[in-house]
């Protein structure tokens, strides 16, 4: 066989070709080639191109972690809360400590270059009765952060080989909140919202039947909730060999899980002995109230085991180390919450109808009937602001109409829907003149 002698492209140098190894990269039209040697040298240069980018993001987020650190002691964070979110004093202390710690942890895993000595995760299970603030409280706590912060419903997750969303979409939901940036989205939070819709249904006892979306999700999260590498497509992709993936590193992601957990209590009342009231004819009803403070005594009592025997596996529990628990919210708590958090929803529509020149003035029995609406439908807070929409969208349709001064007083026969709340000239009244 004869050995051609061709000019490598990059070094100029005249090689000897044996066989492909000696010249890689050939192309037999243009006489365009590139020696083994120039591959080395490209590989080990990129190579060091890596090496020096990650020492210097692993740098520069160490330098980020301390300012967040500084800045967000936990004090700080509940400090913030407060300014959103009403009542839940200590679910909003057992967050704020969590979140701390966690960034923390990251921190000491920087400093001692991920040594085995190494800080284990702190994910939290939040429980609380619908509308109570789980959410919203969690959408602050990650923009006080700035971190990416995404929400996925558990309920909508299936064991692999059922028809359904695998539990990596939730890693997925975060990537796209953080704008596809694989290093923002390693450091966020990710909440699985109606967590307890997976609960095994046969309780703590293992069941012999198919139990799609409930263990075997558990199963699948277990993974992922203590730290490993998720592999997943782009979005409306199916998995298959050929088909592009992301893969991202849970390890430093905060995972908290939460939802309603119906029931839980009366679990809770049984371990503690204390269901040994009267049945029958001389047994008393329990109030609304009654119930709500019975339920929020009991809730801030669970324990791992209730949370087994309500039907979550030991082994997620595990891995779920904080609980936080939110109380029922009662009517004057409502009506706190539609007046004096900064984004409440009385102080919206006021922003919202001043830019139409337009006061906004709500009576205190009309917002007393707002909370007592939201109670009676079960939905909490959630609800306060679509009740208010559904009373002023006459209104806010009609007032475009004119640029002049006016103003709005919406009573309790508007909410009630007994009457229409009414465009009226803008007096100079008290209040008036306090808002000029």
């Amino acid at each position: 066989m004869a050995v051609e002698s061709i000019y490598c492209s990059v070094c100029g140098r005249r090689v000897k070709v044996h066989s492909r190894y000696d010249m890689p990269v050939l192309d037999p039209n243009t006489g365009f080639g590139i020696c083994k040697s120039c591959i080395k040298n490209i590989y080990h240069y990129i190579e060091a191109e890596e090496e020096n980018k990650a020492y210097t993001n692993k740098k520069n987020f160490n330098d980020e972690l301390g300012e967040l650190l500084a800045k967000n002691k936990p004090h700080i964070i509940k400090k913030y809360l407060d300014e959103f979110i009403i009542m839940q004093e200590r679910a909003k202390k057992i967050l704020s400590v969590a979140a701390y710690n966690h960034y923390k942890r990251m921190k000491y895993d920087l400093d001692n270059n991920g040594g085995d000595d190494e800080i284990d995760k702190s994910n939290v299970i939040i429980m609380g009765p619908t509308g109570c603030g789980k959410t919203a409280m969690l959408s602050h706590l990650s923009r006080l952060l700035d971190i990416p912060f995404a929400v996925t419903d558990a309920s909508s997750l299936t064991e692999a080989g059922f028809v359904g969303a695998d539990v990596e979409v939730a890693v997925r939901n975060l990537y796209y909140a953080a704008g596809k940036d694989i290093e923002k989205t390693e450091r966020g939070i990710i909440y699985l919202d109606e967590f307890d819709k997976i609960a095994r249904k046969s309780g703590e006892n293992n069941s012999i039947t198919a139990d799609p979306g409930h263990e075997g999700v558990q199963q699948g999260l277990l993974k992922m909730l203590e730290g490993s590498v998720v592999e997943f497509t782009e979005r409306g992709q199916r998995k298959h060999p050929e088909a592009p993936t992301i893969k991202v590193d849970t390890r430093n992601i905060l995972f908290i899980v939460g939802g309603a957990f119906v029931g839980i209590e009366k679990i809770i009342e049984k371990r503690l002995k204390k269901n040994e009231s009267p049945i029958g004819f001389g047994s008393e009803i329990p109030s609304k109230e009654d119930t709500d403070k019975k339920f929020n005594e009991l809730i801030h009592q669970v324990r791992p085991e209730d949370l087994m025997k309500y039907g979550i596996i030991p082994e997620i529990i595990g891995r779920l180390p904080v609980i936080c628990t939110l109380e029922t919210l009662d009517e004057d708590a409502l009506l706190k919450i539609l007046t004096e958090p900064k984004n409440a929803p009385v102080k919206q529509y006021e922003k919202l109808l001043a830019m139409d020149n337009v006061k906004l003035e709500f009576e205190e029995a009309a917002l007393r009937k707002v909370a007592k609406m939201a109670i009676e439908r079960k939905t909490g807070a959630r609800s306060l602001k679509g009740i208010i929409e559904d009373v002023m969208l006459d209104v806010m349709f009609d007032i475009p109409k004119s640029d002049e001064p006016r103003r709005i007083v919406i009573t309790e026969a508007c909410i009630k829907g007994e009457e229409q709340p009414k465009i009226l000239p803008l007096e100079e009244s008290k209040l008036a003149k306090e808002t000029a």
